[in-house]
């Protein structure tokens, strides 16, 4: 199978599984046996993914791509291999990061519901007119690509855990930064935000936010 049909969502239903790591391998690039180049694709959403990790709070490491050819069996062995010797150090997914159970389940569900979203940011700001290793690097490693995911995607998926947690129960601006590890401040401008658009309110009886 082609690397380019590697979807974002194959990669976070792994992770929603509980894997602590993901390693995706493909065709060298530029010797792609298809003239879609596919191997492109899925640098470009392994890129795009690892920003989607750091905007969660996830480790990016614990996703890695690599290029190899039919041949390169010692080189297979040598990347597994220092993969997991990576993940381990890095520890299980969430408790490496500090995250608990419920909040990554809400940080991963949340970002489950904007997948498709996140596809159309990419195929329509996101796309590297050339096709070099070198270009996509230097694209997805620059602040042009860190404003653009940060704009387009980085409130959305706030917004979607604190949608996530609300439809399990009324909470309190204090108790959605603690689950989600976000200061009050920056729950309570995204919950105003939430709330002039009719999607959250106030529940004065609880002195909690509920869904509207």
């Amino acid at each position: 199978m082609c690397s380019g049909r590697v979807d974002l969502e194959f990669i976070l239903r792994a992770f929603l599984k509980g894997q602590d790591g993901v390693l995706i391998g493909g065709c060298k690039l530029n010797e792609c046996n298809y003239v879609t180049h596919g191997n492109f694709d899925a640098l470009s959403n392994t890129y795009l993914f690892k920003k989607i990790m750091e905007l969660t709070g996830l480790n990016p490491e614990r996703l890695r791509i690599e290029f190899m050819s039919g041949a390169d069996g010692n080189l297979l062995a040598e990347v597994i291999n220092d993969f997991v010797k990576k993940i381990k150090e890095i520890g299980p997914i969430g408790k490496g990061e500090g995250i608990d159970g419920k909040g990554l389940k809400f940080k991963l569900e949340a970002v489950k519901k904007l997948i498709p979203y996140i596809k159309l940011v990419e195929r329509e700001r996101l796309r590297v007119p050339v096709k070099s290793e070198e270009a996509y690097h230097h694209y997805f490693k620059g602040d042009e690509a860190d404003r653009l995911l940060d704009e387009l995607i980085g409130d959305k998926l706030v917004m979607s855990q604190i949608m996530s947690l609300l439809r399990e129960k009324p909470l309190s601006t204090g108790n959605i930064s603690e689950l989600l590890g976000l200061s009050p401040s920056e729950v309570s401008r995204h919950i105003n935000i939430s709330s002039r658009h009719g999607l959250i309110r106030y529940d004065e009886g609880r002195k909690c936010y509920a869904l509207a």
